[in-house]
C-alpha cells in the first residue's frame, strides 16, 4: 500500500511541473491583414498631373445643410479664437445656414479606409473635420466630425481606438462606432463621456442601417437622427465650449510652395492632395493598390458616395505625435499622445507652412502656433489632419511635400 501511494503521488507531481500555464489575454487581430514592409521610403520627386475634380453622382439625395463659403465681407481680422457669432462654426471659421445646427454636441463617426472595394466611403465631404490616424497592420482609420452639416449617411462605420479618447474630449463629442477589442471597450465605458457612446443597439434605434449589397454587411449610421436619440436618452446635447481656432482669409506671408502634398502610412496607406487653384482646395487621391516597395504609387481620386463630390479641404494639416505601443505587432494595439505640442505642417492656398500644434488640456481645440507662439490662421473651411509619428520624415522639393509615418 506505502509503494502504491508513493507511486500516485510521484504521478502528481509530475504533472503538476509540466501543465501548461493558462493563456494571457490577448487583442483582437485587425480584420485584414496587410502586407510586410520590404523597403525604405523612395527618395524621388515626381509631381503627378492634377486631374479635373470628380463629376458629382446622384447616387443617393443629400438634404443635410451646406455650410456656406467665405465672401468678400469676410472679416479682415476673421473670427476666432473665441468670440465667435453665434452662426459662425468655430471649426470652420464660416456661416452656416442653419445657425441652430450649432447648438449642439459635435458628432465624431469612426469611418473605415479599408478594404478598398469599401470606397468611396459616405458623408465624408460633409464633416468639418476629418482626422487620420495609423490603426494597425498598414492600415488608417477616419474620425470624421459632424457639427455645421448632417449628413444622411455616414460610414461604413467601424471600431473605436484609443487615439479617440483624444478627439472625443477636445471637442466634447458624441462618439459613434461599431464596438471596440475587449480592454479599449472596457476603457470607453469607464470614461467620463461613456453617456457618449452611440453603438448599435435598442439604445440607439433610429441611428443606424445595415447595408448589404454583394452580401457585405456594412454599418451606416444619420446624424439627423442623433438629437432625438439623446433627448431619449436624456444625454446632455447643449452647445459647448470649442473655442481655439483662428480663421483668416487671407494667405500669410512665410509660407512654401506647396502644389502636391503626399502622405504615406505604409506599403498600403498612402495618400496624395493636389492643389487646385480654381477652388483653392486640395483634392484627395488615395492608394488604389499595395506598393509595399514604396516605388509604383497608384491613385484614385477619392469621392463622397452619398454626394457624389470629390473630397477635397481647405486645409490640410500633417501632426507628428507621440505613438506608443500597447501591444506589438502582429496584435497591435496603439496609442497616440494629442495633449502638449509638437510639429505641424499646414498646406492652404497652395502655401506650406512649418508650425507647432498645441493643446494645453485634453478639453482645448487643437490650434496651430507660429514660432513665436502667436496664433497661425486656418484658411476659412474644411480640414484634414494627417496624423504621424514624431520619427516621421519631412521632404520637400519644387512645391512637392512628402511625409512619412513611422512607428517608434
Amino acid at each position: 500500500m506505502k509503494k502504491l501511494f508513493s507511486a500516485i503521488l510521484l504521478l502528481l507531481l509530475v504533472v503538476g511541473c509540466t501543465a501548461a500555464p493558462p493563456l494571457a489575454p490577448t487583442a483582437t487581430p485587425a480584420p485584414t491583414a496587410l502586407p510586410t514592409e520590404t523597403a525604405a521610403p523612395s527618395a524621388t520627386f515626381t509631381a503627378s498631373p492634377i486631374p479635373p475634380t470628380a463629376t458629382p453622382r446622384s447616387t443617393a439625395t443629400q438634404t443635410a445643410t451646406v455650410t456656406l463659403t467665405p465672401t468678400l465681407s469676410y472679416p479682415s481680422a476673421g473670427y476666432g479664437p473665441m468670440s465667435f457669432p453665434s452662426n459662425v462654426n468655430p471649426l470652420t471659421g464660416l456661416v452656416v445656414a442653419k445657425p441652430e445646427l450649432l447648438n449642439r454636441r459635435p458628432i465624431i463617426v469612426k469611418v473605415e479606409n479599408l478594404p478598398r472595394d469599401d470606397r468611396p466611403q459616405w458623408g465624408v465631404s460633409l464633416a468639418d473635420v476629418v482626422y487620420e490616424y495609423y490603426t494597425e497592420q498598414g492600415g488608417t482609420r477616419f474620425s470624421a466630425l459632424f457639427y455645421g452639416n448632417d449628413a444622411q449617411t455616414v460610414g461604413p462605420i467601424r471600431s473605436a481606438r484609443f487615439f479617440d479618447f483624444n478627439v472625443v474630449r477636445m471637442y466634447k463629442s458624441m462618439l459613434v462606432f461599431g464596438y471596440a477589442y475587449a480592454d479599449l471597450y472596457s476603457a470607453l465605458l469607464s470614461s467620463d463621456f461613456s453617456n457618449r457612446l452611440v453603438v448599435e443597439g435598442t439604445r440607439w434605434n433610429g441611428v443606424f442601417t445595415r447595408f448589404e449589397p454583394n452580401g457585405k454587411n456594412i454599418l451606416q449610421a444619420d446624424t439627423r437622427t442623433l438629437a432625438d436619440a439623446m433627448t431619449r436618452n436624456k444625454v446632455d446635447n447643449a452647445r459647448q465650449n470649442l473655442d481655439g481656432m483662428l480663421f483668416q482669409e487671407p494667405a500669410p506671408g512665410g509660407g512654401q510652395m506647396g502644389t502636391q502634398l503626399f502622405t504615406r502610412f505604409s506599403g498600403s496607406i498612402y495618400n496624395r492632395w493636389d492643389y487646385d487653384a480654381k477652388t483653392s482646395k486640395y483634392l484627395r487621391f488615395s492608394d488604389a493598390a499595395d506598393d509595399v516597395n514604396r516605388n509604383n504609387e497608384k491613385y484614385a481620386q477619392l469621392t463622397d458616395r452619398l454626394t457624389g463630390v470629390a473630397i477635397s479641404m481647405d486645409n490640410v494639416v500633417v501632426l507628428q505625435v507621440s505613438h506608443s505601443y500597447i501591444q506589438r505587432p502582429p496584435q497591435e494595439v496603439v496609442n497616440m499622445t494629442l495633449i502638449g505640442e509638437g510639429n505641424a505642417w499646414i498646406a492652404r492656398n497652395g502655401q506650406v507652412y512649418a508650425v507647432k500644434w498645441k493643446r494645453a488640456k485634453q478639453t482645448d481645440v487643437l490650434t496651430l502656433v507660429k514660432p513665436d507662439g502667436t496664433l497661425f490662421p486656418f484658411k476659412p473651411g474644411q480640414t484634414w489632419f494627417e496624423v504621424n509619428g514624431v520619427s516621421g520624415t519631412v521632404t520637400s522639393k519644387d512645391g512637392v511635400w512628402k511625409f512619412v509615418h513611422s512607428m517608434p
